[in-house]
């Protein structure tokens, strides 16, 4: 990194810290604090909820998920717009209108205090473990391949989005949120700009589609039913429908976003907007990914794009087997650049039985360096070595580091730390809201002052805060960090899901009977991840099922229709 990248880095990162704590100075109760005084308009509204969405790990994983897959990710996402539909129908007229500080305040007009409690628990378990997993993802990866210190990393992201969530709240959460999407927005754009311009000239933007798709990296759909696929056109509806309703509609975190609006409509318009966007935006991320692909059929790529993986393999008693497959990388790389520079060449000229020869011959060598690739992931992975094999998320931030400008390196990083800094500090305030209001407040037997409730939300977002630092300092990686997060919230989502529909919609059901399902639920969904019984996402479904069908069977087997 050059000087420049580190002005543009520091200059950004610390001007939305003081930009934060500047205008959301002087909470004075918990209104303000934890709803920000109820003032935000619909698109202020729109970019955060996007932005608390936006962790780091979406622009560091999304990128190296469509590099090795293709663009069918995005099918995860197809169930959004009917979720969002389905909230702003129902959803926010009911949170509105009873005034709710938390989603989960709610379940107690509808049930009892135990039901309550136990969907904020649930809430508040995997909503830590993903707060913890937002600092960890960039850190580790930032600390691996610029060799920047884990801790301090850890620490750096960790104490900047404590300083001002403290500060201000649900109101300095909301305002950094605009300016973090407009870093994140252009640096995505001026990147997918840049890998076009470094592509050889008569390589247009319409023939890299074609060389995408002759590895079939631009199959966006499958209407498969296939368990064996995570992301079909049908898990996507259904399952994603469920998980975005879950996560929208009962996530604090979300939910807290539009708490904040002035009205019902500002908040209605707020989440069309980000329903309207989401899911361009997350193809436009995955195709910027494609785009680095293409860039690596002219390019060199490391065998391993973990660098930490690479030398401590080559310290191992591996080093000479992982050496011979460099090699042979090399080999196929010098392959595939020759052709696919002769084709960029002749691109103009050549017959449509040249160009499927030439395809024929490029997907041959791309699955030769596959299986290559896998060979070198076994040698590290026998080296044991605490370094990750799996280099999915390491690959765009080697693009970037390897082959933007200087200037662009800089703000490349800034967009990381600021969508790792936007995402945790929606998670450490909801986390705080629920924390106080849900857990603390309502078991005090006495009631307290608004100061020291106000006081109580900045040290739960202290303590949250730090406790995300502990737990990103002792996680690990895992097959893809973006699969990771989906799967910590699917494992609870349908569960919750299902209790909000049983309260919304099935008015005979009590709150012993939904207790009761609530636990069964989530034991049993547990249970079929892992022993890997059906994809991830299909959770959302199964919780969401399960909890409704046992919750009516106890009702009516179990206790007259009046019994509460």
């Amino acid at each position: 990194m050059q000087l420049i990248d580190w002005i543009i880095l520091i200059v950004t990162i610390s001007s939305i810290v003081w930009y934060g704590v500047y205008k959301s100075r002087g909470s004075k109760n918990v209104q303000d604090f934890i709803k920000g005084g109820n003032d935000a308009q619909w698109w202020t509204i729109g970019l955060s909820v996007m932005a608390t969405q936006a962790s780091a790990i979406t622009f560091l994983s999304t990128p190296g998920q469509a590099f090795n897959d293709g663009m069918g990710f995005v099918q995860f996402y197809f169930g959004l717009p009917i979720a969002i539909v389905i909230i702003c129908i129902v959803f926010i007229p009911i949170y509105h209108r009873l005034k709710v500080y938390t989603a989960y305040e709610y379940l107690e007009t509808r049930f009892d205090q135990k039901t309550r409690v136990l969907t904020a628990l649930l809430f508040l378990i995997q909503r830590g473990l993903a707060a913890g997993l937002t600092i960890f993802a960039p850190a580790i990866i930032l600390s691996a391949v610029l060799g920047w210190d884990l801790t301090t990393l850890t620490l750096l992201i960790g104490i900047l989005v404590i300083i001002y969530t403290v500060s201000g709240g649900t109101k300095a959460v909301s305002v950094t949120h605009k300016q973090q999407m407009a870093v994140i927005l252009t640096g995505m754009i001026a990147t997918f700009f840049i890998i076009l311009y470094y592509l050889p000239e008569n390589i247009t933007f319409t023939k890299a589609l074609e060389i995408a798709g002759s590895e079939g990296k631009m199959d966006v759909l499958d209407f498969s039913f296939d368990f064996n696929n995570r992301y079909t056109f049908w898990s996507g509806i259904i399952g994603g429908t469920f998980l975005s309703l879950s996560y929208f509609g009962t996530d604090q975190s979300q939910v807290q976003r539009y708490l904040s609006g002035r009205s019902v409509r500002e908040s209605q318009l707020g989440m069309v907007f980000n329903g309207f966007l989401k899911v361009p935006l997350q193809f436009f991320i995955l195709l910027v990914g494609v785009m680095v692909f293409v860039f690596y059929q002219f390019n060199s790529t490391p065998l391993n794009f973990n660098p930490a993986a690479t030398e401590a393999v080559l310290n191992s008693d591996y080093a000479g087997q992982y050496e011979d497959l460099m090699v042979t990388h090399r080999e196929l790389q010098k392959q595939k650049q020759k052709l696919t520079l002769d084709y960029a060449q002749k691109i103009d000229q050549i017959s449509e039985t040249e160009n499927q020869q030439f395809k024929a011959q490029l997907s041959a060598l791309n699955t030769q360096e596959f299986e290559n690739r896998e060979k070198a992931k076994m040698f590290i992975d026998a080296a044991k070595t605490n370094a990750e094999s799996n280099d999915k998320d390491y690959v765009f931030i080697h693009f970037i580091l390897n082959n933007l400008p200087r200037g662009a390196i800089g703000l490349l990083l800034a967009v990381i730390l600021c969508a790792a800094m936007s995402s945790t500090a929606s998670e450490l305030n909801a986390l705080a809201s629920t924390t106080t209001i849900d857990i603390y407040r309502r078991n005090l037997k006495e009631e307290k002052s608004e100061e020291h409730y106000l006081n109580a939300s900045k040290w739960f977002t202290f303590m949250w805060g730090v406790l995300a630092i502990i737990f990103a300092s002792v996680a690990d990686l895992f097959d893809n960090l973006i699969q990771l997060v989906n799967i910590i919230g699917s494992i609870f989502y349908g569960n919750v899901l299902g209790i909000f529909l049983l309260a919304f919609f099935i008015r005979f059901v009590k709150s012993n009977a939904v207790f009761i399902a609530a636990i069964i639920t989530q034991l049993i969904v547990i249970l079929v991840y892992f022993l890997d019984i059906l994809p991830y996402l299909w959770l959302n479904v199964l919780g969401c099922l399960l909890v409704m069908s046992i919750a009516l069977f106890l009702q009516t087997t179990t206790q007259p229709k009046n019994a509460s």
